[in-house]
C-alpha cells in the first residue's frame, strides 16, 4: 500500500520484518505459491484459524511511539525512595551503562549452550559468581536467579532435596522480606511442605521436623543480630541454614559462610541495576561444595579446550530440566545474565576498596541519620544497622510523618505498627538527610532537625566487632585492573568480541525465537521515569506504569483471545508454574482436590514436567505419534484411565516438532469432557499471532514468552518475562501480592517478588505491538513461516526434514535430521561447532529429537542472511559427505577439528589434510568479515570432573587512593 503524504517517514514494519517486497516474491516462487494469502492457507489449517482479525491500532512510526511512551512514563512521578526491603536506589556506571546495558553487542547474545563462541560472557558471569562466593563467604556461587524471593524458595527446595529423613518443615524468621515470606508459601503449599514464620529467636529445634531455615541479614527492619548460637544449633540437629543477605552490607560485615550458614541467597540489584519498579535484578544463591549437585540454576565452569587452553562453559548441565524433568528440583531453565554481567563489571570497576568505600558511606548516612533521629528524641532502637533504621513513632505520628515526607517528594516505609523504616542508599546526598530528619521534625512537637554537617562530624561509623568483617574480597586481579575508564572500556570490549550476538549473524534457534531487538524498543529502558521507581512506591506515583501495563496485558489478551493477563511471573518457567497454579485453585474451589494427574506429551520441553511437579501435580506421560503430533488415541487413552483425578494438560502449539497439529481441538475437547484443564505453552506464539488464538483452540490458560515473540531480547541468557492469559473461569485465581494488591479475589500466592516481574522491560513488547499495530504483528507471523519454509526445502534437497504438516510445510521452525551422519563418526556436535568457522551459532540441537536441528529464522531475518546460513549447512553437508565416501577419515575432517580459531591457523605447526583458507574462510564473505571463535572445541566431561567455579585467587592488588 502506498504511504499517504503525511504518512510517517520512519515506519516500523518495514524495519522489523527481513525480507523486502521483491525478495518475498522470489521466496514464494521456489515454494511454487503465487502469494502470501496462498502459503499462509496452505500451511495454517482451516480449523484453528482466529475468528476475526486482532482489534489492535494500525501500525505507528518510530518516533511517534516513542513520543507516546514518553508522555506515558512522565506520568510517573520520580521521588527519592527511601523504602528498602530488598530494592535501593543506585548509580550505574556510565561506562557499563553505555557498553553493557544499552549495547546490542551484550543484550542480543543468547544462552551460552555454544561455549567456544560465548567466552566473554562466560567470564563475565564468572565474575558474578566469583564476586558472590567471596562476599558471601561461601565458596560456590551459580551464575544467577530471577529475584530474591525465587531464589529462597529455589533454597529451600535445595535444603529439602539435600534432607533424607523425610522432614516437611521450614522455618522463615518473621523479619524477613514480606514478598520473600510470600513467595516460600506460595512455592511450600503445593510440595506438602509446612512453612512456619516466627521469632528466630524464639526457635525451638528440639522437634526434629525441621530441614532447614531462613534468616535475613540484615533483617528487613535493618536490625543486625549475631546469628551464631542459632546458627550453630541448627547445625548440629542437621537442620541446613539459608541466609537472605545483601552484598553491599556483606562488603562491612561477617560474610554467612563465616557464620556457618550453608546457604546464602540475595539480590545483586544495587550493584548498579536499576529499581524499574522490581526488575529485572539478578538474585543469587552460594552455598558449599557439598551441595554442587543440587544447586538450581546455572553454573559457570572452567575446562580446557582441545589445544589444552584454560575455556568456560555451562557446568554440570545433567542436572538440567530436560533430562531430568519430572524429577528435576527446580523448574529454572534460564537466568538473569545481562543483569548479572551489570552487577560483575560494577564490582570490578570500583574493586573491593571501592565497595568498601561505598558500604562505609551508605552506613556513614545511616549512622548520622540515627545519630540525629536521637537529638530529636525518637527511638531508633537499640540493634546495630547497616543501612536501615525502624524509628518507632505512635501511628499518628507515623502518618504524619510519611505525609512530610511525600510532601517534600521523599517516599519511606510505613509499617502496620505506626513506626516508620528508612533505608538509605549509594545515591544518598547530605541534602536528603536534611530533607528526611525534617520530615520527622515535622510531626515531632518541639523538635528540631539537627545540622547534618555537625552530625557527620560527630558520627563514628564504624560497625560493631561482633559484625564487623575482617577477611578479605575481591582478590583476583579481575577486580583490581580496571580503575579507569579507559581500562574499563577496553575490557568490555574485549569481553564482547569474544561473544556471538545477533550483531554478528543470524542466531536460528528453534524454539527460542531470536528475532529483532530493535533500538527504538530498548530505547525506554534508561529513562528515569521508568528505571527510578521503587516496586513499593506509593501506587500513585507510577501511573504511567499502570497505564503501560494495563495496556499491554489489554494487547496480550487480545492476541490470545483469553479474558484478562497477569504479567507477575517473571520468566517462561514462572509462567508455565503460576498457569499450573491457578489450575489447581481452580479444581480446589470446586471442591475437586483429588484432581492431581497432569498430561503432559513426552515431546514437551523439560520445564513442563518439573513446573508441574513443583505445581502438586504428578505427571502422566501421554506418547507422541511418528508424524510429531501428539498421538490422540493414546491421550484418550489416558484422559479415560485417569479421569477422576485428571487437572491438566500441558501442550505445546504449534508442537514442539514445528507443525500445526489439526487435532488441537479434538484434543482439548478430550481433557475437559474429563474434567481436566488444558495449559497451552506459549513459547511458539511466534507462529500464532494474529493468524490463531490459543482461547480459541480451547486452552484455558496460556503463558507467553515476551523474551521470544514479542522482542525482550534474550540477553544471554536472561532477562525474560512469561505472563499468562486466562480464560474468565480461572480469573479470580491469578497471581497476588502481599504488598501490592493484584490478582483476582481469590487469588494465588505470589509466583516473583515484585507484584509485575520484571517492569522495567515491558516498554520493550509496549513498543514493538504499538508500532507493528494488528496487521503488522499478523504480517510477521506471515513472513516467519514464509523464512521457515524458504530455508526447510533449501536445506531439505540435502539433508531429511524430520517433520511436515499439510502439504509438506512446516510452522515457523523445522527439524533438520542429522542421525545418519553417525555412522560415519560424525555427531550433530560436530555440524555445530564447524558452523562457528562460517560465523554462526548452531541452531537448536538434540530438541526435541537427539541428532537433529532445530531451525527458526524468524521473521527479522533478510533473504540474504537466510541463503548466507542455508549455503554454510549445505556445504557442511559436503564436507560429511567426503567423510561418507571415505575420502577423509572422520578424525582428520575440518568438522572433527573445528572450531579454528586465529592462534591455530596461524601457528607454525599445522598438521591436517585441508588447508588453513578452508578452515578458517570457508566460504568468501568471511574474507570481508570474520568472526573467531576465541577457543578450540571445549572438554565438556574434564570441566564436570574437575570443576572449578570461581576465578583463581591471586595475592590482592595494591591500590593507591
Amino acid at each position: 500500500m502506498e504511504p499517504k503524504l503525511l504518512d510517517p517517514t520512519d515506519p516500523f514494519v518495514p524495519r522489523h520484518l527481513g525480507p523486502r517486497p521483491a525478495e518475498m516474491r522470489e521466496m514464494l516462487s521456489y515454494l511454487g505459491f503465487e502469494g502470501l494469502d496462498a502459503l499462509i492457507d496452505a500451511c495454517v489449517p482451516a480449523a484453528i484459524r482466529a475468528e476475526r482479525p486482532l482489534a489492535l491500532d494500525p501500525p505507528r512510526g518510530e518516533h511517534e511511539t516513542l513520543a507516546e511512551l514518553r508522555r506515558i512514563a512522565e506520568k510517573n512521578e520520580v521521588f527519592r525512595s527511601f523504602i528498602g526491603m530488598g530494592y535501593h536506589d543506585t548509580i550505574t556506571p556510565p561506562v557499563v551503562l553505555r557498553n553493557v546495558m544499552e549495547n546490542p553487542g551484550w543484550y542480543t547474545q543468547y544462552t551460552p549452550y555454544q561455549a567456544e563462541i560465548a567466552q566473554g560472557r562466560l567470564e563475565a558471569l564468572l565474575a558474578f559468581q566469583t564476586m558472590v562466593a567471596d562476599l558471601t563467604g561461601l565458596p560456590l556461587a551459580n551464575a544467577s536467579l530471577l529475584d530474591e524471593a525465587t531464589a529462597a524458595a529455589e533454597a529451600m527446595a535445595m535444603c529439602h532435596a539435600a534432607d533424607r529423613s523425610g522432614r516437611k518443615a521450614f522455618f522463615a524468621a518473621a523479619d524477613c522480606h514480606p514478598q520473600t515470606l510470600a513467595v516460600l508459601a506460595t512455592r511450600a503449599e503445593p510440595l506438602g511442605l509446612e512453612l512456619r514464620v516466627g521469632d528466630a529467636a524464639a526457635l525451638d529445634l528440639t522437634g526434629g521436623d525441621l530441614f532447614g531455615l531462613l534468616l535475613q541479614y540484615p533483617a528487613t527492619d535493618g536490625r543486625l543480630v549475631d546469628q551464631r548460637d542459632l546458627i550453630a544449633r541448627a547445625r548440629a540437629a542437621n537442620v541446613m541454614v539459608v541466609m537472605a543477605t545483601d552484598l553491599l552490607a556483606l562488603a562491612l560485615l561477617v560474610p554467612p559462610g563465616e557464620l556457618g550458614a550453608h546457604v546464602a541467597i540475595g539480590s545483586a540489584q544495587r550493584f548498579g541495576v536499576p529499581l524499574g519498579l522490581g526488575g529485572p535484578h539478578a538474585a543469587f544463591l552460594a552455598t558449599d561444595e557439598a551441595h554442587a549437585r543440587s544447586m538450581p540454576g546455572r553454573i559457570v565452569g572452567v575446562s580446557k579446550d582441545a589445544h589444552g587452553r584454560p575455556a568456560l562453559r555451562l557446568a554440570l548441565q545433567t542436572r538440567e530440566q530436560h533430562i531430568r524433568r519430572e524429577k528435576a528440583t527446580s523448574n529454572i531453565c534460564t537466568a538473569q545474565v545481562l543483569l548479572a554481567v551489570m552487577a560483575a563489571m560494577y564490582a570490578i570497576y570500583h574493586g573491593p576498596n571501592g565497595l568498601r568505600r561505598i558500604a562505609r558511606r551508605v552506613h556513614g548516612a545511616a549512622a548520622v541519620l540515627a545519630a540525629g533521629l536521637h537529638r530529636m528524641g525518637l527511638d531508633v532502637g537499640p540493634d546495630p544497622f547497616f543501612d536501615t533504621l525502624k524509628v518507632r513513632t505512635t501511628p499518628d505520628q507515623g502518618a504524619a510523618v510519611l505525609a512530610a515526607a511525600r510532601a517534600l517528594r521523599v517516599n519511606l516505609r510505613p509499617y502496620a505498627d505506626g513506626a516508620v523504616g528508612v533505608a538509605l542508599d549509594e545515591a544518598v546526598e547530605r541534602e536528603e538527610l536534611v530533607t528526611v530528619l525534617a520530615a520527622f521534625a515535622a510531626a515531632v512537637p518541639d523538635a528540631a532537625a539537627p545540622a547534618v554537617a555537625e552530625l557527620e562530624a560527630a558520627v563514628d561509623p564504624a560497625i560493631p566487632a561482633p559484625f564487623a568483617r575482617t577477611s578479605e574480597f575481591l582478590t583476583h586481579e579481575v577486580f583490581n585492573s580496571h580503575r579507569a575508564e579507559h581500562e574499563m572500556l577496553r575490557y568490555l570490549h574485549r569481553l564482547q568480541a569474544r561473544d556471538l550476538s545477533l550483531t554478528q549473524s543470524m542466531i536460528p534457534l528453534g524454539s527460542c525465537t531470536m528475532k529483532l531487538n530493535a533500538t527504538a524498543e530498548m530505547i525506554p529502558l534508561s529513562w528515569p521515569e521508568l528505571a527510578r521507581i521503587h516496586p513499593f512506591a506509593p501506587t500513585e506515583q507510577w501511573r504511567g506504569y499502570r497505564e503501560m501495563i494495563d495496556q499491554l496485558a489489554g494487547w496480550l489478551a487480545e492476541i490470545t483471545g483469553f479474558a484478562a493477563v497477569s504479567l507477575q511471573p517473571n520468566a517462561g518457567s514462572q509462567g508455565e508454574y503460576a498457569g499450573l497454579l491457578a489450575i489447581r485453585a481452580y479444581h480446589r474451589g470446586r471442591g475437586e482436590t483429588h484432581r492431581d494427574v497432569c498430561l503432559i506429551p513426552t515431546s514437551a520441553h523439560g520445564t513442563n514436567p518439573a513446573s508441574a511437579v513443583m505445581a502438586g501435580f504428578r505427571v502422566v506421560a501421554v506418547k507422541t505419534s511418528e508424524g510429531g503430533d501428539v498421538d490422540v488415541a493414546d491421550l484418550a487413552a489416558k484422559a479415560a484411565q485417569h479421569a477422576e483425578r485428571l487437572a491438566a494438560l500441558m501442550i505445546t502449539y504449534p508442537s514442539t516438532h514445528g507443525v500445526y497439529e489439526e487435532t488441537i481441538r479434538e484434543v482439548c475437547a478430550t481433557v475437559h469432557r474429563h474434567g481436566g484443564q488444558v495449559y497451552l505453552d506459549g513459547a511458539n506464539m511466534n507462529a500464532l499471532v494474529g493468524l490463531a488464538r490459543p482461547a480459541e483452540l480451547g486452552a484455558d490458560v496460556c503463558h507467553l514468552n515476551l523474551h521470544k515473540t514479542f522482542c525482550i531480547p534474550h540477553g544471554g541468557g536472561g532477562p525474560g518475562m512469561g505472563p499468562i492469559g486466562v480464560a474468565p473461569h480461572l480469573v479470580p485465581y491469578l497471581p497476588g501480592h502481599p504488598v501490592v494488591p493484584t490478582g483476582g479475589e481469590q487469588a494465588i500466592g505470589a509466583v516473583a517478588a515484585a507484584p509485575y516481574g520484571s517492569p522495567l522491560i515491558l516498554p520493550i513488547p509496549w513498543m514493538y505491538i504499538r508500532m507493528m499495530g494488528g496487521e503488522g504483528l499478523t504480517d510477521a507471523t506471515r513472513v516467519a513461516i514464509l523464512n521457515a519454509n524458504y530455508m526447510a526445502k533449501r536445506l531439505g534437497n540435502h539433508y531429511p526434514i524430520l517433520y511436515t504438516g499439510r502439504n509438506g510445510l512446516v510452522a515457523h521452525e523445522f527439524i533438520v535430521d542429522m542421525r545418519q551422519f553417525k555412522a560415519s563418526g560424525i555427531t550433530v556436535d560436530d555440524v555445530a561447532k564447524r558452523l562457528m568457522d562460517w560465523g554462526f551459532h548452531a541452531p537448536t540441537m538434540s530438541f526435541p529429537v537427539a541428532g537433529t536441528m532445530m531451525v527458526e529464522p524468524t521473521e527479522s531475518e533478510p533473504k540474504a542472511e537466510l541463503d548466507r546460513f542455508c549455503e554454510a549447512l549445505i556445504a557442511i553437508r559436503e564436507e560429511v559427505r567426503e567423510v561418507e565416501q571415505g575420502r577423509v577419515a572422520d578424525g582428520d575432517s575440518a568438522l572433527r577439528h573445528a572450531p579454528h580459531t586465529a592462534e591455530t591457523v596461524a601457528s607454525d605447526s599445522w598438521s591436517h589434510p585441508y588447508s588453513r583458507e578452508r578452515a578458517a574462510f570457508p566460504a568468501p564473505w568471511l574474507r570481508t568479515h570474520k568472526f573467531w571463535p576465541p577457543v578450540g572445541r571445549i572438554d565438556n566431561v574434564w570441566g564436570d570432573r574437575n570443576l572449578a567455579c570461581t576465578c583463581e585467587a591471586v595475592e590482592a592488588y595494591a591500590e593507591a587512593e
